[in-house]
């Protein structure tokens, strides 16, 4: 079984979730004692989010390089970096280490072009909505088309991430706001929803939306699990 080296902490809330998710694909395949084998470098957010905020991406890239580094010191055989947003940095932590990363994106588009769907709407943080580092990827490598909600719920979604999602908080009427964002990308085309986020797993489900949802997170960690058995 190869190492499966996690960049964490970014929320906890999701790392946890990539915990679980890891040592119950490997079990499932292993056996009932199995679990996987694993690192974790786990951030503190507060200081991710506060750069996230301010725009120092330089100073965001330093932190993940480092921690790629320390991780492939340490003895990991693949990387997973476990948050979309943070997959800004892919490139740069590709370029500083020798083992291979896994980039959430990747295996989220095999399922969607699996299932025969070609055009999706993406929810997450800003960041990932409206910058190019993820939905061009979705794109140009996948031939995806990519639909994000309107700028009034763009930011009903960031905030929720940011003010709830990383707290654990999963309230009720966030739950109906995002069914609303979910239902209006609908109207605009989108065949099925990426939770662009690995908190929005926690809010989100399949009854709150009328088209397919896929989750990153449990996608990025199911193809972790092939990686390090296969």
């Amino acid at each position: 079984m190869k190492t499966i080296g996690l960049i964490g902490g970014m929320s906890w809330e999701s790392s946890a979730e990539y915990y679980r998710l890891l040592n119950q694909g490997v079990r499932d395949r292993r056996g009932p004692t199995a679990s996987a084998r694993c690192l974790l470098w786990s951030f503190d957010f507060s200081e991710i989010e506060r750069l996230q905020h301010d725009g120092d991406w330089d100073g965001l890239t330093a932190r993940m390089v480092d921690a790629a580094r320390r991780l492939e010191g340490a003895g990991a055989d693949v990387l997973l970096i476990c948050t979309n947003t943070m997959h800004r940095m892919a490139p740069a932590i590709e370029a500083a280490v020798a083992v291979p990363l896994l980039h959430i994106a990747d295996p989220t588009a095999a399922a969607i072009k699996a299932a025969g769907l070609t055009t999706v709407g993406l929810l997450g943080t800003a960041f990932t909505m409206e910058q190019d580092f993820y939905r061009g990827r979705l794109t140009e490598r996948h031939g995806l088309e990519v639909v994000i909600p309107e700028a009034a719920d763009r930011a009903t979604v960031h905030r929720i991430i940011y003010d709830e999602l990383v707290a654990g908080i999963v309230s009720p009427t966030s739950r109906a706001a995002y069914r609303g964002v979910i239902a209006r990308l609908v109207a605009a085309g989108a065949q099925a929803i990426i939770l662009g986020c690995t908190e929005i797993m926690l809010l989100v489900r399949a009854e709150d939306s009328a088209v397919p949802l896929f989750d990153t997170t449990a996608l990025h960690a199911q193809a972790a699990v092939i990686a390090a058995l296969d």
